[in-house]
């Protein structure tokens, strides 16, 4: 063995070290309170492993799978990697670019007239229910560790389009140009990928106003589970076709090897402390946000995403609380929905913020999926065990975890015309006395039924998240 490749070997074995004590310190996140973790119940501690391995198998990809020059879409959360209190009903997705060149992207799908407010073809496939892009400056969120990258400006939107606005040819196949301006006689589908900011960046002041999308991401959401199809798309740079990656270096799988560990670690301590201190999960502390902290048995003031919310799709409404049950005490929650919104979802998830097991259980429930009563009110149910009653949210036996409600609005109504959500805390045997009058009975022989035909199978959850394209 030569001296160059001596110097490989000891380059390698350093950046490997280095990862695994990044993983060590993620892997603090499940257990040491200076960190603050999930209260450490034996589940807690449990889940808290399978959570960090999420990040993990979301870390391989990123670390080591990401080409701005030749870009594919990653799943940015699935069933493998459930966090940040992610939506059983969405397929996320992301793209790294290189925002100072263009790029186009096609797709192709099934039905989608009720994009543009038509009735839903009554049979056949249909596209998602939802569909939105976006182009954004900076990493994901969670990437630094830190706190401080929720500060304003350190994230920036660059443009987005959703289903509202896509034009669709008449064969379901589309076209989207994503570039830092669009050319000259361009009529088609169009994102921008640069946004001035004149404001000084909060972190590097010298960095020029002209910022550039690093990254795409969206979701596809689902109502319909049995009906809708997702979308497989596939971008390309303008430029960039047919050309091939450079020869693989130790420099390069150094760098890459580092990474990984260190996004591990940032996601791991991020979230922690975001549950924690803005979000004020375990009691308001300094630093929580006002009305934003989530309450117990109860709902946080509705607000837009933001990236002082960690994020989220940029046309939802967000609520959340935390649901504490006893073994005899449930939920009853009023959905009022005053303007109609493109999507509306409601999803249970564990303290650290993974969704609940949905494919064979019933832990979210859209509005599709949901009844409604006679008053136009949605009221669900969140329970130990089944109460007999439609919208019954099944808290898999977590004494505590997150609610989670979201409204999407392709148009953000006026503040005084969104949604209103309540929760009551009420005795097991009382839930009837909080309902409806009219609400229906369903008992444990109709309940599957109900969820095997009629809305939605939950086993279609599965092969939905891992499509193709996303």
């Amino acid at each position: 063995m030569n001296e160059t490749s001596n110097d490989a070997k000891r380059e390698l074995r350093a950046a490997w070290d280095e990862m695994i004590e990044s993983l060590q310190r993620a892997r603090d996140g499940i257990d040491v309170p200076q960190l603050m973790p999930a209260p450490p119940t034996e589940r807690n501690l449990a889940e808290g492993y399978r959570y960090l391995m999420g990040f993990v198998h979301h870390g391989i990809e990123r670390a080591f799978h990401e080409d701005p020059v030749r870009p594919h879409f990653h799943n940015a959360l699935s069933i493998f990697n459930r966090s940040t209190i992610d939506n059983p009903d969405a397929i996320y997705f992301y793209a790294p670019i290189d925002g100072s060149k263009s790029y186009v992207l096609r797709g192709e799908m099934g039905d989608a007239r009720h994009w543009k407010g038509e009735a839903p073809a009554p049979s056949g496939r249909k596209a998602p229910h939802y569909l939105i892009f976006e182009a954004s400056t900076g990493g994901l969120s969670g990437d630094t560790g830190d706190l401080s990258e929720l500060r304003p400006g350190m994230k920036l939107q660059t443009g987005r389009l959703d289903c509202s606005r896509i034009e669709v040819n008449p064969d379901g196949s589309f076209e989207i140009l994503f570039a830092p301006e669009r050319p000259a006689g361009h009529t088609g589908n169009y994102i921008c990928t640069l946004k001035v900011e004149h404001r000084p960046h909060p972190v590097d002041p010298a960095m020029p106003p002209e910022r550039y999308a690093s990254y795409i991401s969206g979701r596809q959401l689902f109502y319909d589970w049995a009906r809708e199809d997702a979308i497989h798309f596939e971008m390309t740079q303008l430029g960039a076709e047919g050309t091939h990656p450079e020869p693989y270096t130790p420099a390069r799988a150094a760098a890459e090897i580092r990474r990984f560990g260190q996004l591990v670690k940032g996601q791991m301590h991020f979230w922690n402390a975001f549950w924690t201190i803005p979000m004020g999960v375990y009691g308001e502390r300094k630093g929580s946000m006002p009305g934003i902290a989530m309450p117990r048995n109860a709902f946080n003031t509705i607000n837009a995403a933001s990236g002082a919310t960690g994020g989220g799709m940029s046309t939802n409404l967000y609520a959340g609380g935390v649901f504490d049950l006893g073994p005899d005490e449930a939920l009853v929650i009023e959905n009022r929905i005053k303007v109609p919104p493109r999507y509306i979802g409601f999803q249970l998830g564990n303290l650290w913020g993974e969704s609940l097991e949905y494919a064979s259980q019933i832990t979210s429930l859209n509005g599709w999926q949901s009844h409604v009563d006679p008053d136009g009110v949605i009221r669900l149910v969140v329970a130990h065990r089944d109460p007999g009653v439609p919208n019954w949210l099944d808290t898999t036996g977590h004494a505590q975890g997150f609610l989670s409600p979201r409204w999407a609005y392709s148009e953000q109504p006026p503040v005084e015309q969104w949604p209103e959500i309540t929760a009551t805390k009420v005795r097991f045997d009382e839930i009837r006395a909080h309902l409806h009058p009219a609400t229906p009975t369903v008992t444990p022989e109709e309940r599957p039924a109900r969820d095997r035909d009629a809305p939605a199978p939950r086993a279609q959850a599965l092969p939905r998240v891992l499509a193709p394209g996303a």
